[in-house]
């Protein structure tokens, strides 16, 4: 195991160019279950979680190849192997392969995910998609299993604006029998994407990125090639940075029509923004104002930045109230920057950041995958050294971050923890 240190201060610029979506790429790999030929995606993101879903693809008998940034699935020998434990715990999108399974199967067994721990985050509104298509769903040893003599299209309304529910109903029913209409849809750029991958297979979908779907199912599904969207997440991490420690940071190939919520909030900071087709240029200011943030579904703040902001706010000067409407549990972070000196108290669901404050170089622990980032962030603001532990939620979500951030300007550099470190860590 390793930790990331990170020395603080240096004024970071340049061009950073942001990697595939990793919230559309754990949706995209799933979904080539359904199909009964190769498909291609290109422009994947370095990260874990693909790699997780590699190997149990090839665990049902799918015969992936790798590049630097694409895989190619032939799915046509997968079979509907159980997968009740093991690699299929370590990521919460796990889940996907139950509505891909499902729709090409009839059948699927699934451990209950993993992923971050970011307080209650039910699957019910998946099972409630699932039943209503059909299938009987149980929860035997901690493994849900699904099953269906035939899959049949229904009107579905989610009671929660849950992205995974729509993604994963979206799955199951490409291949059902009839039309399936999903009501209160989520609206995120992710579903727009594995709706495209979904459609150049051969499904009929329409009304992806609205609140209301329809599907028509078809009887089979084919290969393709498709190119994931950037990641809106890591792109926003990086306009972070550059509003906290840049001096001019270009964020390359990004949408920044994915972003106005965060653009919005920046410039009303007092960070100069300037937006083009598929680049974002963030240049940070000593001067910087707080403000209020509230997380909401999209095309809201999304709640994958609220750590990552929290920190950027210790630099502001006043007080401010972030509120993550979508995880109550998502302040984790916060006794770690207090450890950094931070001037944060926690009440319910929301965060009040005194600031300006200088932060200072600590050891500290990402509990979970966004926690990561923001502890980074600080490190870069921070006087002194930041060592980071817990590595492996960051590497879930960032593609080459040392990489990236050094080619910044900045001075982070990886080391393997000791023998006393690693038993520390073990009883934390």
């Amino acid at each position: 195991m390793e930790k990331l240190k990170i020395a603080g201060g240096y004024p970071l610029k340049g061009t950073v160019r942001i990697s595939g979506a990793k919230n559309s790429a754990v949706a995209l790999i799933p979904a080539t279950i359904l199909a009964e030929s190769p498909v291609t995606i290109e422009g994947l993101p370095n990260i874990s979680d693909v790699e997780i879903l590699k190997d149990l693809l090839e665990e049902i008998g799918g015969k992936v190849a790798m590049t630097d940034e694409e895989m190619t699935v032939d799915p046509s020998t997968m079979i509907s192997m159980p997968l009740p434990n093991g690699k299929v715990k370590k990521l919460r999108a796990s889940y996907y392969l139950m509505g891909a399974m499902l729709g090409r199967f009839k059948k699927a067994v699934i451990g209950l995910p993993g992923g971050c721990h970011l307080g209650p985050r039910p699957i019910d509104q998946h099972i409630k998609g699932f039943e209503a298509l059909g299938a009987q769903i149980t929860n035997e040893q901690g493994a849900i299993y699904l099953r269906a003599d035939e899959l049949r299209g229904a009107r579905i309304y989610l009671d929660v604006v849950s992205v995974g529910a729509t993604i994963n109903i979206m799955l199951a029913a490409v291949r059902a029998k009839g039309r399936t209409i999903i009501e209160n849809a989520a609206k995120e750029p992710e579903i727009i994407d594995v709706a495209t991958l979904l459609t150049n297979m051969g499904a009929k979908i329409k009304g992806a990125g609205t609140d209301v779907i329809r599907i028509d199912g078809v009887d089979t599904l084919h290969g393709c090639r498709h190119t994931i969207i950037p990641d809106r997440i890591e792109a926003g991490t990086y306009m972070i940075i550059g509003a906290a420690v840049g001096k001019g940071i270009l964020v390359d190939n990004v949408i920044p029509q994915h972003l106005e919520s965060l653009i919005a909030k920046l410039r009303e900071m007092g960070v100069r923004i300037e937006t083009s087709d598929d680049q974002v240029f963030v240049d940070g200011s000593v001067n910087l104002k707080a403000v209020d943030i509230k997380t909401l579904v999209y095309p809201g703040f999304p709640t994958d930045l609220q750590q990552p902001f929290t920190t950027l706010l210790t630099k502001a000067s006043g007080s401010a109230v972030v509120t993550d409407t979508i995880y109550g549990a998502r302040f984790k972070h916060i006794d770690e920057l207090r450890r950094m000196n931070a001037n944060i108290k926690v009440e319910g669901r929301s965060a009040i950041i005194n600031g300006p404050i200088q932060l200072q170089g600590a050891k500290v622990k990402a509990s979970d995958l966004r926690a990561g980032a923001a502890l980074v962030i600080a490190g870069l603001l921070a006087e002194g050294i930041t060592e980071v532990t817990g590595l492996d939620h960051i590497d879930r979500g960032y593609s080459n971050l040392v990489e990236k951030l050094n080619g910044l300007g900045a001075t982070v550099w990886r080391e393997a923890l000791t023998k006393d470190e690693l038993e520390h860590l073990k009883n934390t």
